[in-house]
């Protein structure tokens, strides 16, 4: 699954949270996001700053579910979860095995296969622990960091009832 197919599915108000994050705290990041998606649909970024804010959340979040919206998408995923949520990658990397530099950045290679049996355990780890709607979507994201994902995080979102977008 893409970034903006994730945008597709997911609650509106984990967008929502995500971009009132995202504004209060990368406020840089907020106004590159909006002039990035308002060039891409050939209009000035005034257009979207003078809507309130939910308004403009609203037009983000369905401007983000656009193929042609897919790398920026991915970027600000990327972004909220190194920044907002360094607590869930520590803990996911560290449930797997992964190297990283202890605020959830992955050093050196990813690995090419994730053991299964310490997947299950990092997830059941990981809801006890956190919003499952954001465990979920952080799954999507990591899997979107190889080519083709791996095939037991996208088993594991199929299967596991817990772990739904919307």
């Amino acid at each position: 699954m893409n970034a903006f197919e994730i945008y597709q599915k997911i609650d509106p108000s984990l967008v929502s949270d995500m971009f009132l994050w995202i504004r209060e705290n990368e406020r840089k990041l907020y106004k590159s996001a909006v002039a990035s998606l308002t060039a891409n649909r050939r209009l000035r970024p005034v257009f979207v700053e003078k809507k309130s804010v939910p308004d403009q959340i609203s037009w983000l979040h369905k401007t983000l579910k656009l193929r042609t919206s897919d790398n920026i998408g991915e970027h600000l995923f990327q972004v909220y979860f190194m920044k907002a949520h360094q607590e869930l990658l520590k803990g996911f990397c560290d449930g797997m095995g992964i190297e990283h530099d202890g605020e959830g950045s992955v050093e050196g290679d990813l690995p090419e296969t994730l053991d299964g049996e310490k997947l299950k355990t990092t997830v059941d780890t990981l809801v006890g622990t956190h919003d499952p709607k954001v465990v979920t979507l952080y799954l999507h994201i990591f899997n979107l960091q190889t080519k083709d994902g791996w095939e037991n995080i996208a088993e594991t979102l199929d299967t596991d009832e817990r772990l739904v977008l919307a």
